[in-house]
């Protein structure tokens, strides 16, 4: 390690712990000036040349009523309930599918899902590692949303297309794996 760089690594992490000790100190209401300088001692200019900027943080944007939105939140919040985890939330799938499919639709849905031994909203039995939401355009008063599902990583990786069809009352009427256009 070179003089520079321990000489800079040292100073910020005093500052960073002299920072926490005037926060425990002080109390939670002086939390957040002890954070600030912290931060505007720790980005202070100095000689030794810095990293370079990290990326800026990913964001999500979404609005209430926008289909694009509700089919993305329904997705993400079921796969995070069925989700291949410890303790999966066999109770919370079955909520958000009431909530956001039709009651009709929910009953095609079993009986595929019988006939077919797999989850009918993720057509798998497993759970996708990533999934994508784009809009499909509008069809007369539905709307069509195309849902891709990434499953695996690496270099074994397999997408499923699917394309959620939903009604002009914000529920899904349909998921297949072909478009209605």
């Amino acid at each position: 390690m070179n003089r520079k760089f321990s000489a800079r690594r040292g100073s910020g992490l005093r500052a960073a712990a002299t920072g926490l000790v005037l926060a425990v100190a002080l109390g939670a209401s002086a939390q957040l000036p002890a954070q600030a300088s912290v931060n505007a001692s720790a980005k202070a200019p100095t000689a030794v040349a810095s990293k370079p900027a990290a990326a800026a943080p990913k964001s999500v944007t979404g609005t209430p009523g926008n289909v694009v939105t509700r089919v993305a939140d329904f997705y993400g919040a079921y796969i995070d309930a069925k989700g291949d985890y410890a303790d999966p939330d066999a109770a919370l799938a079955t909520a958000l599918r009431k909530h956001y499919l039709t009651p009709d639709f929910a009953k095609r849905l079993a009986a595929w899902e019988k006939k077919n031994g797999a989850d009918g909203v993720l057509r798998a039995q497993n759970v996708p590692a990533r999934w994508t939401v784009t809009d499909n355009g509008s069809m007369g008063h539905s709307h069509e949303v195309a849902v891709t599902l990434t499953y695996g990583s690496g270099r074994t990786t397999q997408k499923i297309k699917l394309f959620v069809l939903v009604e002009r009352y914000d529920r899904i009427a349909d998921i297949a794996t072909r478009s209605a256009r």
